[in-house]
């Protein structure tokens, strides 16, 4: 018997994991995959919004603003990367300008700081290859990026540190509340897990969880967004998230930095049936680089990398749902968590944690551990730190993925954490190894070498990302 299980393993699970974990309580996070981070977390635009768009009143007006004044301290807290570059709105039309002065409005009342309408000198000044189009913008200097791979990760260790269990390849297959209060939780592997309160963190599936509790039901609905990754040698093409003005779906497309010297373009916004539905389309690209051109030109496409998509839980009120179930206490919904659920993520994860500490009675910890510290980046040490780095472990010595020169150390370490790396997209998501311009051409298999080695397995059983994704399912002959 748990005090609290957590279902879903994302950034908010992990977020609500670790505020949580500042209490005497025995909880545990329940995840369908092999890892966490690998479902929205993974796959958005690492943007911790400013907090001027949300509807002034709204729960993610509220929990954003909250979210991102936390996210400073927090990056330092838990070792992770982040840069407040700031944010601009371009408006390409003077028709348009009342929209602009609306949405600084907006962001006044949210309690967004700093905000101010940059004219076309102004925003020519900060970014050069601004749309020969772009009329003024809104400025927000509270507008940041983080690595959300970073941030959710960070949680996920800082909580199992605090005593947070994690169980992996453990789907839900239903909830039934019991005689006595407490909640029964059956997995498809046949697990049953009991807890005296339930945390529906579930992403895309939120809705599925909440409707079995929740005499009024929601609905989620997919919405795809497809990106292009670009090489680093854009780095500094733009030095701050550039945004249109948005429209019925979303913000639009963004050109932005990323913290590891990137530049990020997309997303679009499609509405689908298949809450799996990650897959790129030809049609989708193509519109990130038709529409990336309306706020910035001469976008250097031609240098992608990777493209990817990702897919928000939007629910039909367009509103985060947060806090208990009326009709059945102690089952806690963090449902319908799309943009900005990221920057809203710390927020939302002191906010849930202190109601079910209040519901449950739970004291706080003497001994909670608040600082995390992330694995250490060998190329950006001096050479003398670097050096008495390898004399001190040889394997910080040898390089695995030459196009983010991540060494053996860096790898064995991300496997050796809490919570570590069991997949070559747990090794990735944790150092860069294999996110460069070879896209893990190079490095895959001393990776899996080193994996397998480590987790004290075949070959044949590590994989990309879980399940069935092996690499090696068969032999050819025996070595001679």
């Amino acid at each position: 018997m748990y005090d609290v299980v957590i279902i879903g393993a994302g950034v908010t699970g992990c977020s609500i994991a670790r505020y949580l974990s500042r209490y005497q309580v025995n909880a545990c996070v329940i995840e369908k995959d092999e890892d966490v981070c690998t479902g929205t977390s993974k796959a958005n635009s690492a943007i911790v919004h400013a907090g001027f768009d949300a509807a002034n009143g709204s729960l993610m007006a509220k929990f954003n603003v909250k979210g991102s004044e936390m996210m400073p301290a927090l990056a330092k807290e838990l070792d992770v990367a982040y840069d407040m570059c700031g944010s601009l709105v371009v408006c390409v039309a003077e028709e348009e300008l009342p929209k602009l002065q609306e949405l600084y409005e907006n962001g006044v009342k949210n309690g967004v700081k700093g905000l101010e309408i940059v004219d076309r000198a102004k925003l020519l000044e900060m970014e050069p290859n601004i749309s020969d189009a772009a009329v003024a913008a809104l400025w927000a200097p509270t507008g940041a990026i983080v690595c959300p791979f970073g941030l959710t990760i960070a949680f996920a260790e800082n909580a199992a540190v605090n005593g947070v269990e994690f169980k992996f390849n453990t789907e839900v297959a239903g909830i039934e509340k019991q005689a006595d209060g407490s909640f029964k939780v059956t997995a498809k592997n046949g697990e049953v897990i009991e807890a005296k309160a339930v945390v529906n963190a579930a992403g895309v599936y939120s809705d599925v969880f909440h409707n079995m509790m929740a005499e009024k039901k929601m609905q989620i609905v997919p919405r795809k967004g497809e990106y292009l990754l670009l090489d680093h040698n854009t780095d500094g093409f733009v030095k701050h998230t550039v945004f249109q003005l948005p429209g019925k779906y979303g913000k639009g497309v963004l050109v932005s930095p990323t913290v590891h010297n990137n530049t990020i373009v997309g997303p679009t916004a499609t509405d689908i049936d298949d809450p799996e539905g990650t897959n790129t389309t030809a049609a989708g690209l193509q519109e990130v680089i038709e529409k990336s051109a309306i706020a910035v030109k001469d976008v250097p496409v031609r240098q992608t990398i990777t493209s990817f998509a990702g897919l928000r839980a939007h629910e039909v009120s367009h509103e985060f749902v947060l806090g208990e179930v009326p009709e059945n206490p102690g089952f806690f919904d963090a449902a319908g968590i799309e943009s900005p659920g990221l920057s809203s993520s710390p927020a939302i994860g002191e906010y849930l944690s202190d109601l079910i500490a209040e519901k449950l009675g739970l004291e706080k910890k003497a001994d909670f551990v608040a600082e995390r510290k992330g694995i250490v980046k060998a190329a950006e040490l001096t050479k003398e730190e670097r050096n008495a780095l390898i004399k001190e472990n040889p394997a910080y010595g040898q390089i695995i993925c030459r196009c983010e020169s991540i060494s053996e150390g860096e790898i064995v370490d991300a496997i050796r954490r809490p919570v570590g790396a069991k997949s070559l997209d747990g090794i990735k998501r944790r150092v860069r190894a294999g996110m460069g311009r070879c896209q893990a051409g190079f490095c895959s298999p001393r990776v899996i070498e080193i994996l397998a080695h480590e987790l004290g397995v075949d070959q044949s059983e590590i994989t990309k990302n879980g399940g069935e994704s092996r690499f090696i399912v068969g032999v050819v002959k025996d070595r001679i």
